[in-house]
C-alpha cells in the first residue's frame, strides 16, 4: 500500500537527505587507488553518529535475506551492480576502478536513500561514459517525475536515454517508495511505458535509482548473500536520489 507523507515529514526528509548527502560526498572524494573499502565504513558511520543520525541498512533484513545487512555503506566495485558489502582485506579499490557508494539514513524517524559512482584514479573512456550515462538517465527521470505523470513516465524517460547509448538496464532491479521503511511501496521501474502504472500524487516520497551495465542486462547473487554482479563481468554503474512529489513538481531530496 501507498502511504503518502505529510508537509511536515516531507521537511524531515529534507533535512535527512541534505545530511546523508553531505556525508555521501566527503565519501566520494576519499575514493581513491589503495583505499580499503572499510575505511569508507569506517567514515560513513563516524560521521552518521557525529550527526546524531543512524545507518538505515545496517542490520536490515529485506524479505528472503539470510542474515541482515551487516553495514552501514553497500561498496560495490567495477561489475557488482549493488549491495557490495565492505571489506577491510579483501575489497581494495585499485586504480581504474568504478565504485558505488550506497546507504540510507535515518534521521527523526524517517528514512532517505541515495548512490553515487565515482571514478578511482584514471579511468577508460568507456567507464566515463557509463557513468555520465546513469547521471543522465537518473536527471531524467527525476525531470519525468511530476504530479499527475505516472511511474510508467519514469521508467520510460530513463529507459530512452540508456537505449540511446548502447549500454543495458540491469534487469530485476527497480526504484522504490522510501520514508517510513527502506523499501516501500511502489516500485519504480527503470523501463515502462508512458503514462502507464501509478499516478504520481503529492506526498509521494520514492528512491529512483537506474543501474546500467556496459553488457548484458542480467545478473546474479554472489555467495555472501547480497552482492549483486553482471552475469557477464561487464562494469555497472548506480546512481541514486529520493525525491518527493509535490503541488507544482518535485523535490530533491537528498542534494
Amino acid at each position: 500500500m501507498i502511504r503518502l507523507k505529510t508537509p511536515e515529514e516531507i521537511e524531515i526528509l529534507r533535512e535527512g537527505g541534505r545530511r546523508l548527502a553531505e556525508i555521501l560526498s566527503v565519501l566520494a572524494s576519499k575514493v581513491a587507488p589503495g583505499v580499503s573499502s572499510f575505511e569508507l565504513e569506517r567514515e560513513a558511520l563516524r560521521m552518521i553518529k557525529e550527526g546524531g543520525d543512524k545507518p538505515a541498512f545496517l542490520g536490515y533484513s529485506p524479505q528472503g535475506a539470510r542474515r541482515p545487512f551487516p553495514a552501514a555503506l553497500c561498496l560495490s566495485i567495477n561489475e557488482e551492480i549493488v549491495h557490495g558489502i565492505p571489506n577491510e582485506t579483501e575489497k581494495i579499490i585499485k586504480e581504474g576502478d568504478i565504485v558505488s557508494l550506497d546507504f540510507g539514513l535515518l534521521h527523526r524517524g524517517l528514512i532517505t536513500d541515495a548512490a553515487v559512482t565515482v571514478p578511482a584514479g584514471v579511468v577508460g573512456e568507456q567507464s566515463k561514459r557509463l557513468i555520465e550515462t546513469t547521471k543522465m538517465a537518473l536527471e531524467c527521470g527525476i525531470k519525468a517525475a511530476k504530479p499527475g505523470n505516472t511511474i510508467g513516465d519514469i521508467g520510460a524517460a530513463i529507459s530512452k536515454v540508456v537505449s540511446k547509448s548502447g549500454f543495458t538496464l540491469t534487469e530485476n532491479l527497480v526504484g522504490h517508495g522510501v520514508g517510513y521503511k527502506v523499501h516501500e511501496d511502489p516500485f519504480v521501474p527503470n523501463f515502462g511505458i508512458a503514462g502507464k502504472g501509478e499516478k504520481l500524487a503529492p506526498g509521494l516520497v520514492i528512491a529512483l535509482e537506474p543501474m546500467v551495465n556496459v553488457g548484458k542486462a542480467s545478473n546474479k547473487i554472489l555467495s555472501d548473500g547480497y552482492t549483486i554482479v553482471t552475469r557477464d563481468g561487464s562494469r555497472s554503474a548506480h546512481f541514486e536520489h529520493t525525491i518527493a512529489i509535490t503541488e507544482k513538481g518535485n523535490i530533491i531530496l537528498t542534494q
